[in-house]
């Protein structure tokens, strides 16, 4: 049950919400990783995990109740811990958002490796059967009007909502990820990146190296429609990629031109890791999204013969 040799202390502000917030991340003697809001008088755990996903329609993923006690944007923060192979952590913080600081994982990262990291291993979850969650299971859990509107959204974008994410067996005992997008936007197209986690160091270190430090991305002329949606308040040029409105360009420099989609795989990360464990099988995501990313965890843990899990204390 590894867990951090100290606590670790981060600041900054909220993605969407904008509002300074603190964080505490301490050693814990529990096994998963939990939430606790430091502002809420009485405040229960946030247990960190799959079925306790509560929203994922800001572009992020939501811990907790979203009408009660919750913690929104945590993917960049459970990516960081897994991948400084921490399982267990009890995470203090004053505000509904962890800190967005630069945009990636790579400073959070940074923070847990500096702090150290106790012995032990993770529960690894074995794949043993394929599971895929489509764009059509998410917009089937929406409100009909909402589902108009995404339908007439795709009309006159010429978007296609034919993305899907699966898991399934592999005979590496690793995480493999191949993750796509395709945008209409210039610069990005269709962008594939494919990482593999299998436990070693030298998989920690090429995500380190080589995906760690990708920002989320989104176009400058959608800021102000965002803000007035109580979403993107605490974005700017330090955080997030911003596209120019034609799509060719961005008002920040790039660190890699397929930036785009290895953000993707920081995202997929931190969303697999709330499945408590090491997801050990294929995931591919191809368009995919925090909901499908969520919604094939729960088909994953929805039948026993699915999965076969070890766990090691």
């Amino acid at each position: 049950m590894p867990t951090l040799k100290k606590e670790v202390r981060l600041s900054g502000r909220g993605i969407h919400s904008g509002c300074p917030v603190n964080v505490v991340v301490r050693p814990a003697d529990k096994r998963g990783i939990f939430f606790i809001r430091s502002d809420i008088p009485k405040s229960e755990l946030i247990a960190a995990r799959f079925d306790n996903v509560g929203d994922t329609k800001m572009r992020n993923t939501t811990v907790g109740s979203p009408s009660g006690a919750h913690v929104q944007t945590v993917e960049h923060l459970m990516a960081a811990l897994f991948m400084a192979g921490v399982d267990s952590a009890l995470v203090e913080i004053d505000g509904p958002e962890t800190p967005i600081l630069d945009g990636s994982a790579a400073l959070f990262i940074e923070a847990f490796e500096k702090a150290g990291v106790t012995s032990g291993k993770m529960k690894k979850i074995i794949v043993r059967r394929t599971v895929v969650a489509k764009a059509s299971d998410v917009r089937k859990a929406l409100p009909m009007g909402m589902r108009l509107k995404l339908w007439f959204f795709d009309l006159i974008s010429g978007r296609r909502a034919d993305g899907y994410v699966s898991l399934s067996p592999n005979d590496a005992m690793a995480l493999d990820i191949k993750a796509t997008l395709v945008y209409r936007e210039k610069i990005i197209g269709a962008q594939t990146y494919k990482y593999r986690f299998d436990g070693t160091k030298k998989s920690v270190a090429d995500f380190i190296t080589n995906i760690a430090r990708a920002r989320t991305f989104g176009k400058y002329s959608e800021w102000e429609y965002l803000k007035a949606r109580g979403m993107g308040r605490g974005a700017d040029e330090t955080n997030v990629i911003a596209l120019n409105d034609a799509g060719d360009g961005t008002l920040n420099p790039l660190i890699w031109p397929d930036e785009f989609v290895r953000h993707k795989i920081i995202d997929a990360v931190g969303d697999m890791a709330t499945a408590g464990g090491m997801i050990a099988g294929n995931l591919v995501s191809y368009k995919g999204s925090h909901a499908m990313n969520n919604i094939v965890l729960k088909k994953l843990f929805s039948d026993p013969r699915n999965y076969d899990i070890i766990d090691v204390e």
